[in-house]
């Protein structure tokens, strides 16, 4: 594959389509529930969404098996929800309770789940990057057969870290694909006024990387881009950079007034709402009916619903846990 080029989207008859819009309502839901309960009051912390990018991360995880491995980054519920990750230990983790996760201690911004191949999520901008290159540096030395998938924005790639690891990675053909979610926004700066390039795309060449530019709002589209990426990588061939153009509705974080966006672009991107685009191709097309996609909705609003109320009953973690399973290197 050329750098930088962009690809015809495969069939949706060939896909999975029930199990590609659960995963994309539920990250949906569960992220709206997060919203609800914080804006309430009722969940503590800091909470950065990634509502309207739901098709990245179901598109790119559907791609991948158990053994494969994944880091996301501060806005990574939907990536950790794609790849494996239950909603009640979720949603525990956010209200910071034992049963979560990290046990309550990661909140929103650190969840992991190494037995579904979750090596964290990450608040460092592009901290997740050179933990993926390590992941799939011990696959290749194992010649296991997996690869690691890093996820981060495009605010991530001014980072010198980004290129340091596309180097090292092409240097020794590392099995790794790369995801940008580029939501067009660092924080709050448009990407035209951190970035010299116009396509994130543009930086894999230097490294000779193949790349990908994406429509990340097509999840069909996304998932075959990561087919290509992960097969190739699979075959020893080397690292892929794949640029999902997608756009987050809610702010940088919860509660941010937005004052660097409109409200007219924010609306015109939601016209592209990836789950009512993927819903009305597959009932238009016959491969689901309204009726069960229905269905399917009442489920997940069931699930997530319960979740939270699960969460919430519970007791908060204890303050003497806090420094349990903390390394220091020294005899207790």
């Amino acid at each position: 594959m050329s750098v930088g080029t962009t690809v015809n989207q495969p069939s949706v008859a060939a896909r999975d389509a029930v199990s590609l819009y659960r995963t994309m309502v539920t990250i949906r839901m569960f992220e709206q529930k997060a919203a609800a309960l914080f804006a309430g009051g009722r969940l503590p912390g800091f909470l950065h969404l990634s509502l309207g990018q739901e098709a990245v991360a179901a598109g790119v995880c559907s791609v991948l098996d158990g053994r494969d491995l994944i880091t996301t980054t501060h806005r990574g519920h939907g990536h950790c929800i794609a790849k494996g990750g239950e909603v009640e230990g979720m949603m525990a983790e956010l209200f910071g309770r034992a049963e979560g996760y990290c046990k309550g201690r990661s909140g929103s911004m650190h969840i992991m789940d190494t037995n579904v191949g979750i090596l964290g999520a990450n608040a460092i901008v592009g901290g997740g990057i050179p933990m993926a290159a390590g992941a799939a540096f011990s696959a290749r030395a194992q010649n296991d057969g997996r690869v690691a998938v890093s996820f981060f924005g495009e605010g991530a790639v001014a980072e010198g870290v980004f290129h340091e690891v596309l180097n090292l990675s092409a240097l020794w053909a590392l099995p790794i694909v790369f995801v940008v979610e580029n939501n067009g926004y660092a924080e709050l700066t448009h990407v035209s006024k951190h970035l010299s390039a116009e396509n994130v795309a543009d930086f894999a060449a230097p490294y000779g990387i193949p790349a990908e530019i994406v429509d990340g709002n097509d999840v069909l589209a996304v998932q075959g881009a990561t087919e290509r990426a992960v097969n190739r990588a699979r075959r020893g061939e080397g690292p892929t950079l794949l640029e999902c153009k997608t756009y987050r509705w809610h702010g940088h974080f919860e509660g941010d007034p937005q004052k660097y966006r409109s409200v007219q672009e924010r609306d015109e991107w939601k016209l592209r709402d990836p789950i009512l685009q993927f819903r009305a191709r597959v009932t238009e097309s016959g491969v689901i009916s309204v009726a069960e996609l229905e269905e399917i909705d009442d489920r997940i609003k069931d699930s997530v619903e319960r979740a939270a109320e699960w969460a919430e009953g519970l007791p908060p973690a204890p303050i003497e846990s806090l420094v349990q399973d903390v390394y220091t290197g020294a005899e207790s």
